[in-house]
């Protein structure tokens, strides 16, 4: 019997989206007004999500507060009001696109979960739009 625990997190953070390799132009044609020079930012909301067996001592796949502790660590305290372009080493030659975040926030959280259990990150870059990764 697997279970998913799930826990929601949020961060505020400003963002390009552009290609350092093409011109303004270009980036314009592709991601308009999200290539603003001058950044943009969102709410950001995450799920994070960790699917198991149930540990028959404690009855939790994973406990929360862990769980809760990893994002903080991963997520919140290296996004949270940060411009993700320009605070994140991750994004310094990645676009921060919600796809590459939901990527390199899945590598950050996934290294601190034992390898039995699956994880799949959803990340919300507005109510209307979002993004699932699980892994490959």
């Amino acid at each position: 019997m697997r279970v998913t625990i799930s826990r929601k997190a949020h961060f505020n953070a400003a963002h390009r989206l552009y290609r350092k390799d093409w011109t303004f132009e270009q980036n314009d044609a592709v991601f308009g007004k999200c290539n603003n020079p001058n950044f943009h930012g969102h709410n950001y909301e995450l799920i994070v999500s960790v699917t198991g067996a149930i540990d028959p001592e404690t009855g939790f796949v994973m406990d929360a507060k862990i769980l809760a502790d990893i994002i903080k660590k991963e997520v919140e305290d290296d996004f949270d009001h940060k411009n993700l372009n320009l605070d994140v080493a991750e994004f310094e030659n990645l676009n921060p696109t919600a796809e590459n975040i939901a990527v390199v926030i899945w590598n950050k959280i996934r290294k601190h979960i034992a390898s039995e259990f699956d994880l799949e990150v959803t990340l919300y870059e507005t109510p209307r739009n979002f993004v699932t990764y699980k892994g490959e």
